[in-house]
């Protein structure tokens, strides 16, 4: 034999083991299907505006795990209960982590706030702080008088209008929630001067939020921003709050730090009362302290609002929900003058209208991000550590197989249903689930149900100029919470038993 054969005979045989070790090593470690990836984009040409729903229509063709590059940006995009239960439950603690993106690192102090933070010791302590001090069951409870006072100055502002010209509710709605988070997170004494810097502020920060940014995805070039003014606009609002929360706190300080476990403190009280306390094994900066604050903020005010507005809409679309909610609360409100937060335990269709209000309208509808935080397996796929994860509640919230006619507004799914939104039932998860679901749940629930029972128990609501139900806009905003691109415009009319 010779030597030519017998190098063939060794080679071919070699060739033909690697090959096939190469496909059985890629068949086992292989990334999620995938759309065509263009170069240096990847897969953002795909991404059309709203998000949610282009990654709905990806998720239709591709499959519910789909990987895509976002630019520089390696992510996972979940879109069904089940494998949503694998991230949030199963590979729970590999995917508790967020990824680092623009907003947070300028303007949440580094990202020392609760929602953006990455997984570790901090998160850890400023989440404690969050469940046990300042969202705790009693807390929340505590700020019951704050909410009944706006939701009557809300009222009032409503009654003032009642059948001569249309209410723009969603800047009622918008005011209600930002003035509630106010009081709650800085006290009852702001004047009129700071009141109306902080609404601006609020204003302006989520704008920022309302707009993709191109560092997220091409970090290598941030430069871009020192030119295209997007860096001077967040360096100047984060001044600006900066100086605005320096002026809060020094003014809690001069007052004296109340007692964390006052009836009256707020927030800023119940922060600085920890920080100054030497029996705490939890341990506070000034950053952190104003990071947990921005987020109140931040998280508290649009989540609420938002919801309140959707489910107004969705109501006005639906005029026998409506009359049936409003009967449920009149019914239980007759002999009563004032709704008070115990009575809303007995409105079940009222609660039934805010979980599907939840269902169709998550307001933040990818959630915000995960990020692994090493190499794991979903459904036989790998997913590479530093990958971000988005979960789509919107598209799991429509899932045929998981909701019965799921694109219709039927508050009566959720009667006599122990599904629930608290991160349990994975079909339903607008708040998301697992370690990093968001904690001020209960919180936002008691502002939302007081304000929606007050509005629909006292008025009667049509639309303005004779316009049809069916033809109200539900064209959606951008934005990581997303409204409605139109105001909501209607004519109240105060029901006859209360005026």
């Amino acid at each position: 034999m010779s030597v030519t054969l017998a190098i063939f005979l060794f080679i071919v045989p070699l060739l033909l083991l690697l090959l096939n070790h190469e496909r059985c090593s890629t068949k086992k470690t292989k990334l999620p299907p995938s759309p065509y990836k263009l170069p240096i984009i990847g897969n953002l040409h795909q991404l059309s505006p709203p998000p949610h729903r282009s990654l709905h229509a990806l998720s239709q063709k591709y499959g519910p795990i789909m990987h895509l590059r976002l630019g520089s940006v390696s992510a996972i995009i979940i879109s069904s209960p089940d494998l949503a239960q694998e991230v949030f439950k199963t590979h729970d603690l590999i995917f508790a982590s967020r990824p680092s993106t623009v907003i947070p690192n300028k303007l949440f102090y580094s990202s020392e706030d609760v929602t953006f933070t990455p997984y570790g010791d901090y998160w850890r302590q400023a989440k404690k702080i969050c469940v046990l001090h300042l969202l705790s069951s009693k807390k929340v409870q505590s700020f019951g008088a704050i909410r009944e006072d706006e939701v009557e100055l809300m009222i009032e502002k409503v009654s003032q209008n009642t059948s001569l010209e249309p209410v723009n509710l969603t800047m009622l709605l918008n005011s209600l929630m930002a003035n509630t988070i106010s009081r709650v997170s800085l006290g009852n004494y702001l004047e009129e001067g700071l009141s109306n810097k902080l609404c601006k502020l609020i204003e302006e920060l989520s704008a920022f939020f309302e707009t993709s940014h191109l560092e997220d995805y091409f970090p290598y070039l941030a430069w871009v921003n020192t030119f295209n003014g997007v860096n001077e606009k967040m360096n100047k609002w984060f001044r600006d709050w900066d100086g605005f929360l320096d002026q809060v706190i020094n003014d809690h300080v001069i007052r004296g730090v109340g007692s964390q476990n006052s009836i009256n403190a707020d927030l800023v009280d119940i922060l600085l009362s920890l920080q100054k306390d030497q029996d705490s094994s939890l341990s506070l900066t000034m950053n952190n302290i104003k990071a947990i604050i921005t987020d109140m903020f931040a998280a508290g005010t649009d989540t609420s609002f938002i919801l309140l507005d959707w489910a107004m809409v969705e109501l006005m679309r639906s005029p026998k929900a409506m009359k049936k909610v409003q009967d449920e609360i009149r019914c239980i409100m007759e002999e009563k003058t004032k709704i008070e937060e115990s009575d809303i335990a007995q409105m079940a269709y009222l609660k039934a209208v805010i979980k599907e209000t939840l269902r169709l309208h998550p307001p933040g509808p990818l959630l915000v991000p995960h990020e692994s935080m090493k190499e794991a397996t979903i459904r036989g796929y790998r997913v590479p550590a530093k990958t971000m994860i988005m979960v789509n509640a919107w598209a799991i919230g429509r899932d045929t197989k998981s909701w019965e006619k799921p694109e219709e507004f039927r508050p009566e799914r959720f009667l006599n249903s122990s599904i629930d939104f608290k991160g349990n039932d994975f079909q339903f998860i607008p708040f998301g689930s697992g370690r990093r679901i968001c904690p001020g749940i209960q919180f936002a629930m008691a502002g939302v149900e007081l304000a929606l029972a007050n509005l629909l128990c006292r008025f009667d609501w049509r639309l303005p100029d004779d316009m049809k139900d069916e033809e109200l806009d539900m064209t959606e905003a951008p934005g990581i919470a997303v409204r409605r691109m139109s105001n909501l415009l209607v004519i109240a009319t105060a029901h006859q038993s209360r005026v």
